[in-house]
């Protein structure tokens, strides 16, 4: 069962999503929040499971909740999924950087809604590897190697670790990516859980825009003594 935090400051929008998810037996409770602030207060209290935020909010914008949400480490960490009017790609830029599971128009059909919100509650992202490229090429300047300011974070990384998060950034699924690195599955999640948990990354979409702003994606594959296919 999952629970969720409806954040909207349109009433009409946010009661119409809280009543499709309560008619559902998927959900075990639903709450909302009409601001930015009120999202805060209502994560810390009632610890949601996924949170849908708008991004245009009053005061405290969607994205710079999300933000602060993600940053207090809550237990379980709830994931988010922006969900606006707005198909503007700056928008899902920026809930890539903040660490947000997924991305929604609200003009998405209610059977669309419910199996996001199941997607994402189950460790998934919500965003199509190819866009995500896309956006990310568009609003990160180009690179021929790391910038000075994340040369230093990358220095925490092995070589493994580091192809592990190129590969990450190229929109491959951990098994492609042992498939490309002749690994296991397995091994392939302990090195990004491990590269994630140095770089202080929440979500595997931080670990796309961390790869991009480092360069990466223009970078030659490492060495490491063993066969790569990647291309």
């Amino acid at each position: 069962m999952t629970s969720v935090l409806i954040v909207d400051d349109q009433h009409l929008i946010r009661t119409g999503v809280a009543a499709i998810l309560r008619t559902s037996p998927d959900f075990s409770a639903v709450t909302e929040a009409a601001d930015g602030e009120e999202a805060v207060a209502m994560a810390t209290e009632h610890r949601p499971d996924v949170i849908l935020m708008d991004i245009r909010l009053p005061g405290c914008s969607g994205i710079d909740a999300a933000e602060r949400i993600l940053a207090l480490s809550l237990t379980p960490q709830p994931r988010i999924i922006i969900l606006t009017t707005f198909d503007v790609d700056e928008y899902v830029y920026e809930a890539l950087r903040v660490g947000a599971s997924g991305f929604l128009l609200k003009h998405s059909s209610p059977e669309r809604l419910l199996a996001a919100i199941s997607l994402i509650a189950s460790g998934d992202m919500l965003f199509d590897p190819s866009v995500t490229r896309r956006l990310i090429e568009a609003y990160v300047p180009r690179q021929c190697g790391p910038s000075p300011r994340t040369a230093a974070v990358l220095e925490q990384l092995t070589a493994r670790e580091v192809e592990v998060l190129r590969l990450v950034g190229r929109g491959l699924t951990n098994d492609e990516i042992a498939v490309a690195l002749v690994v296991s599955e397995a091994t392939v999640k302990s090195h990004l859980h491990r590269a994630m948990t140095k770089l202080a990354l929440r979500s595997r979409a931080q670990a796309v825009v961390l790869a991009y702003e480092a360069g990466l994606m223009g970078q030659v594959p490492r060495q490491t003594g063993q066969v790569e296919a990647v291309g």
